[in-house]
């Protein structure tokens, strides 16, 4: 595989270093045997200089290492993880200056300590394994982390929106039609757009739409709702209007390329996300909600009705209001899956501001806690039969005592048949939640003790418990016989 010069450098840098350190050579020990400088010496182990090949033989001479194994790309065994790493390209995938890392220094790092380097990096590789981390897998968390560490708002995207809406005369405060959002595309961007049936064909049953780009054809699914559409029309304006050209073609993904399409996906979709739940707007709504004493709970859900966008649009846009313009920077997103007729719940997509709070994912197969207000709205939603169920709770994590106000909305999930979803939102109650959320202390909203997942929870006698706490069991266990052993050495030392 043909390596960029850069990294061709790198590798035989940590050759040169590795040979090196087997002789017992510092570099100013090798600097004097070779006549060669320190600094240039230094240069070269970094990655940054590649020598002529005189000076290549005159190293392997000193070093009695062959000049063909100085010059082979090839890693010796405790090295290769590296190799690995650099031969998959996964540096230039992932735009590292977005998370404000120069590629120079972690050629340095690499160059400085590859032993402990490559154990990191062997330690990523086995743990991917163990959970079949995929290469998509890898890129969504990047992304995730890329949006924690901005409190998931940008401001670039919220000012492109104001700029959309004042080159197309587009009024924010009131409500945006379908039908201008496709004159735009057509007009504007010279798409064509039709409706056809994909369920015709099993392999798209799940996809609501496929962009053509050669002709410029964006082809809808006939079963897509309102809110849905519009959400497919803002998101294709703002790959036009953002001049983004590395995108993705279908709705949902199939698959991407590279870190590029990934990002750009997001982009694309906070930008639709905030054309159709315009800030201003949102910030006026939620003030007088949040403003109310004792609200009910069809007043949330026409909070979203009165975007006409779907659920999952209305909790996302929160977490991007929610830490910027109400100060809330405790928060966490979940989107969990039920099929129906299971026992199976499962967190898709999750997201956490500022820090990792309570609840998160597991890989382990263990069960969510079945007190979670996220996994009771879909257990109600079929109960009740309802399109659309939201309840509210304040979820008290038994082991951290943390206290969060969860909002949840089931909903059939749109893209798989049989299956029903819930889309939730917690925030951290805080002194500044409890002054600017009025309704905080009212009765009417249940207080439940929950844990994370069913085998770790202390919770006691918990009806609706799903597994025994064998993980819990067994960290007591280690403790107690942490205990005794050190009684042991306390009475024989």
């Amino acid at each position: 595989m043909n390596l960029e010069r850069d990294y061709i450098k790198l590798i035989f840098g940590l050759k040169l270093k590795q040979a090196r350190t087997n002789k017992d050579l510092s570099l100013f020990g090798l600097a004097k045997i070779t006549g060669l400088s320190k600094s240039y010496l230094n240069e070269i182990e970094k990655g940054k200089k590649y020598p002529k090949t005189d000076k290549i033989i005159l190293l392997s001479e000193k070093l009695d290492v062959s000049y063909d194994n100085m010059v082979s790309l090839k890693l010796d065994n405790n090295l290769a993880p590296i190799g690995e790493i650099l031969n998959s390209g996964i540096l230039k995938e992932i735009p590292l200056d977005i998370f404000g890392i120069e590629e120079s220094d972690l050629i340095d790092i690499i160059a400085n300590a590859p032993a402990k380097v490559n154990a990191f990096i062997s330690t990523i590789i086995e743990i991917a394994q163990h959970y079949n981390l995929s290469r998509e897998s890898f890129f969504l968390a990047s992304l995730r982390s890329y949006q924690e560490a901005q409190n998931n708002y940008f401001e670039d995207l919220e000012q492109k929106v104001l700029d959309f809406a004042k080159a197309f005369h587009i009024d924010l405060d009131a409500e945006i039609a379908l039908e201008e959002l496709q004159s735009i595309l057509i007009e504007e961007y010279n798409y064509k757009i039709e409706v056809l049936t994909f369920k015709e064909q099993n392999e798209l049953g799940d996809l609501r739409s496929i962009f053509v780009a050669k002709s410029k054809t964006l082809l809808i699914a006939t079963d897509v709702d309102d809110s849905q559409k519009a959400f497919i029309f803002a998101k294709e304006i703002a790959y036009n209007f953002l001049q983004i050209e590395e995108r993705l073609y279908t709705f949902s993904w199939i698959k991407f390329e590279n870190f590029d399409q990934v990002l750009n996906n997001f982009y694309a979709s906070y930008f639709a996300g905030a054309l159709l739940l315009p800030r201003k707007k949102m910030i006026e709504k939620l003030n007088v909600f949040v403003a109310k004493e004792d609200p009910k709970p069809q007043e949330f859900v026409q909070l979203i009705t009165d975007f006409k966008v779907s659920p999952e649009s209305f909790y996302q846009r929160l977490t991007n209001l929610l830490p910027k313009d109400f100060q809330l920077k405790n928060l966490f997103f979940l989107r969990m899956s039920h099929k129906i007729g299971s026992d199976n719940y499962k967190i898709k997509k999750e997201l956490h501001i500022t820090n990792q709070q309570e609840p998160h994912a597991n890989e382990m197969n263990e069960h969510y806690c079945r007190r979670w207000v996220s996994v009771r709205t879909m257990v109600e939603s079929l109960k009740q039969n309802k399109t659309h169920f939201f309840d509210a709770q304040i979820s008290c994590y038994e082991n951290s005592k943390n206290e969060y106000l969860v909002f949840s909305s089931a909903t059939p999930d749109p893209f798989k048949k049989d299956h029903i979803r819930s889309i939730s939102v917690g925030i951290l109650i805080t002194p500044t939640l409890k002054k600017k959320f009025k309704f905080i202390d009212n009765e009417s909203i249940t207080k439940q003790i929950v844990g994370v997942t069913c085998e770790t929870c202390a919770v006691k006698d918990c009806s609706v418990r799903a597994a025994a706490p064998i993980q819990l069991e067994q960290k007591i266990r280690n403790e107690n016989t942490a205990l005794i052993v050190n009684k042991y050495i306390e009475k024989y030392s």
